[in-house]
């Protein structure tokens, strides 16, 4: 996937785990997890707004491109 979610670099820069950030924006520990390891298909812009408001951070923090090839050289592909 050419779309790399970095929630968990951010969560640990914050030192906050899955559960808090859940109960701060509202939703699901498990659907905050499925964010953080990259499953996610979507995401609503209203929670990207909670996410980036609750840890002091923009859209591009969390969520980074990456050329099909950048990814295929990392492994990922």
């Amino acid at each position: 996937m050419a779309i790399r979610v970095n929630l968990d670099v951010m969560l640990a820069k914050r030192k906050m785990g899955v559960n808090e950030l859940a109960d701060a924006i509202g939703i699901t520990p498990a659907n905050v997890s499925i964010l953080k390891n990259g499953r996610a298909k979507a995401v609503r812009f209203t929670t990207l707004d909670a996410i980036c408001r609750t840890l002091g951070c923009q859209p591009g923090d969390i969520l980074e491109y990456a050329d099909d090839a950048d990814a295929a050289d990392a492994g990922e592909a």
